[in-house]
């Protein structure tokens, strides 16, 4: 197939990326390459793909820049840019678009939240109209686990009501997920979201709670270690992730085993929880190094406690997670190690 993976310098999208080329896919990436993190990495997981740099940077207004490497089409442009994205589906025939672009990070959503309407708002619309009208068999979208706000049912399923998100990033996920139904049901859009569970492994976002412990204890300086550790997160490894992306993307549509064919919401993570405490603790471990903490109250629009309930995704798709924390952290450990060491 050929597939459209936007976000494809971030985290999930280069792994994703990765693998659907080893699977024989043509691949075009988009990527903004902003600077809410370091752009090195961005840039280094580009190269990892086999686009360079120089040309990656090229910035794209009104002419597409296409970078080429062996098996990948790269443009750098923007989802909030309409023109410039409508150019991209002009220019390419797509079998699948996989949507992992947006403003991350719930915290800077309470700083920033312009960011995140015109990413994941307006980018996330411009999208569907390509979508509709390109005539695309499968729009695949990234949500979060974030849209549970503050149920207390443990585990989250996605029968719960999910009107009480208590961050903008949360809130624009959840318009995600409204604005694909109406696409499903007005055009026959097909659309599958997918609420995502804490991602962590090699190539991880700086600003994430695995890549901050690593690089503070690497350091020498203590960890914030927010709620005072009275924490749990539903840890779920990219290899995990990816895997059941790539699955939900390549089966026709026609054959999943939801009623609704059109419309589909799943959870996917680890399918358990993991104290914040235990995970710092595989970290020590993987580091031999035992962290000086700093235990301070839990910060605003975070939530004390995450864990997925995956049963249709285990269903429908064979989804299986299997990676150990401790297995996960160690990956991490070495990549970092090595990438900046």
């Amino acid at each position: 197939m050929n597939i459209l993976v936007t976000g494809a310098a971030g985290f999930i999208g280069y792994h994703l990326c990765e693998t659907l080329l080893r699977n024989g896919h043509s691949v075009v990436g988009i990527d903004t390459i902003n600077d809410y993190y370091d752009i090195n990495l961005k840039y280094a997981r580009l190269a990892q793909l086999g686009i360079p740099r120089k040309e990656a940077s090229i910035a794209n207004t009104k002419v597409l820049s296409t970078i080429h490497s062996s098996a990948m089409v790269f443009y750098k442009t923007d989802l909030a840019d309409k023109d410039s994205l409508q150019a991209v589906f002009d220019a390419n025939t797509f079998d699948v678009v996989c949507n992992l672009g947006a403003q991350a990070g719930v915290r800077y959503s309470l700083e920033n939240p312009d960011a995140y309407i015109q990413s994941n708002v307006v980018g996330f619309n411009n999208l569907l109209e390509c979508c509709r009208h390109g005539k695309i068999k499968h729009l695949v979208y990234a949500s979060s686990s974030s849209v549970y706000g503050l149920n207390t049912k443990i585990p989250f399923s996605t029968e719960d009501q999910v009107d009480h998100p208590i961050s903008v990033y949360a809130a624009t996920k959840k318009s995600n997920e409204l604005m694909a139904h109406t696409y499903s049901h007005l055009y026959q859009l097909p659309t599958t979201g997918l609420r995502f569970f804490t991602v962590y492994g090699p190539w991880g976002r700086p600003d994430m709670a695995l890549f901050l412990f690593v690089d503070a204890i690497k350091n020498g300086k203590p960890i914030k270690v927010f709620n005072y550790g009275n924490m749990a997160r539903d840890f779920t490894y990219i290899d995990d992730i990816v895997g059941g992306l790539t699955k939900i993307i390549e089966t026709p549509i026609a054959t999943s085993k939801r009623k609704n064919q059109l419309y589909k919401i799943y959870n996917i993570g680890n399918n358990q929880q993991v104290k914040l405490t235990a995970f710092i603790e595989a970290i020590e471990e993987a580091l031999d190094v035992t962290a000086l903490k700093e235990l301070m109250p839990i910060q605003p629009g975070d939530v004390e406690s995450t864990w997925a309930d995956v049963t249709a995704l285990i269903e429908d798709y064979n989804y299986t997670p299997n990676t150990p924390v401790e297995k996960g952290v160690k990956a991490f450990v070495d990549w970092y190690t090595n990438f900046y060491q």
